[in-house]
């Protein structure tokens, strides 16, 4: 392999002075690599346009965002992905299609080396590092932010130094993370975990509180996956867009959570995501509807390994990928219409419907046309109580 070094580019400060620290330290010739999966801001265009002006021997950009959508988000979805019970693994779903196309790019540029600007305290480093080692074990990985001691006030100076094109003078205190799935920020004021959230922090999502007329939407899915909103097909990346909309103007979607890091600490985190929210709700409960209560119950010890191992950076192990094809064979069955009523910051399941639903109106109903015959209560209860009372009779004699 030649000298190369393939850097996942953000365009943003850290990332743009890594470019000419990179080429600096190792003499290596860097390929900028964007990934575009619904953050926002800048045009891919002028992000391209940035890295070479930063001293990129190349610079490749990808529209990912419908990938990341039916590939990445739709899973999580389907998992009901809920880390610690709250997150939806916004920030952990991205990484590993980032890591992909890294992988990708460094084996057609015979690249002997990617590099990543994540520092040594958060959860990306493992994610991408651990990721590449999969895809990718001959290629090496470069941490120039986390190796190097770049702090903040030496890239600021480098860039002076370089003449790089970075605006160095607007200065966010908040690091933020957003994509299709969500938003997530960071540090600040955020970092007293007594301080409530100034309003600035929050961007994908309106005041739950400020007063709205409800928005009721029906949810169309099959095999566990929604395909339609109020009857009309969407792709993956619509129905999210869409729903973030629609959900986030409502106020869905707000999570403040101290979260258990995958390095050891703590770390107080805001999330927005509206649609990904307003999705698990309609899912969960069209689950509740379709599947077997045996399977079900599995089911939900499965979802919290498959977001734990996610959420660890071990999207490509061998554990996530067979839970993968047991999430697929346990929402065959889970097909349907959920009705969601979305207001004032909650999305109430209000109405829910399928063609292969497990709920017998004749077997629920306590009024004419019960099918239940209620006769055979008493020796299944018996039946099960069974083992209980065969102990606790053991028990009293023991104690005599």
């Amino acid at each position: 392999m030649t000298d190369k070094v393939v850097l996942a580019y953000s365009g943003g400060l850290d990332t743009s002075v890594a470019i000419g620290w990179i080429a600096e330290e190792t003499g290596a010739e860097v390929i900028a690599l964007a990934i575009d999966v619904g953050q926002g801001g800048e045009d891919l265009r002028t992000i391209r346009e940035r890295a070479l002006a930063c001293g990129a021997a190349a610079a490749e950009v990808v529209d990912a965002r419908a990938e990341f959508a039916a590939e990445y988000c739709f899973p999580a979805l389907r998992a009901n992905a809920l880390y610690m019970q709250r997150y939806p693994l916004v920030s952990a779903l991205s990484r590993p299609l980032i890591v992909k196309h890294l992988a990708r790019v460094a084996h057609e540029s015979e690249a002997a080396w990617v590099a990543h600007g994540c520092t040594g305290k958060g959860n990306d480093q493992v994610r991408f590092e651990v990721g590449m080692a999969a895809l990718a074990p001959s290629v090496r990985v470069t941490a120039p932010v986390r190796d190097s001691g770049m702090t903040r006030d030496k890239s600021i100076a480098f860039a002076a130094e370089k003449g790089l094109p970075i605006d160095v003078t607007s200065r966010s205190p908040y690091s933020i993370d957003q994509n299709v799935w969500g938003r997530s920020c960071e540090t600040g004021h955020l970092e007293d975990i007594w301080e409530a959230p100034h309003d600035d922090v929050w961007s994908y999502t309106a005041d739950p509180a400020a007063a709205r007329e409800p928005d009721e939407v029906t949810i169309t899915f099959a095999d566990g996956l929604p395909v339609a909103l109020d009857g009309e097909d969407r792709t993956p990346l619509e129905l999210i867009t869409e729903l973030n909309s629609r959900a986030g103007a409502q106020g869905i979607g707000r999570i403040d959570i101290v979260e258990d890091r995958l390095i050891g600490i703590k770390s107080r985190e805001i999330y927005e995501a509206p649609g990904a929210i307003a999705l698990i709700a309609a899912h969960q409960e069209l689950e509740n509807v379709c599947m077997e209560r045996d399977l079900a119950r599995f089911k939900r010890m499965a979802e919290q390994r498959w977001t734990e191992l996610v959420y660890d950076g071990l999207w490509f192990s061998p554990l996530r990928e067979s839970l993968e094809a047991f999430m697929m064979a346990a929402s065959r069955h889970v097909s349907g219409e959920v009705r969601l009523r979305m207001h004032s910051g909650r999305a109430v399941v209000t109405g829910r419907r399928g063609p292969q639903a497990l709920y017998d109106f004749g077997l629920a109903t306590y009024d004419t046309g019960d099918a239940f015959d209620q006769r055979l209560a008493k020796g299944f209860i018996e039946l099960f109580g069974l083992p209980s009372k065969i102990s606790a009779e053991r028990d009293r004699q023991a104690a005599i």
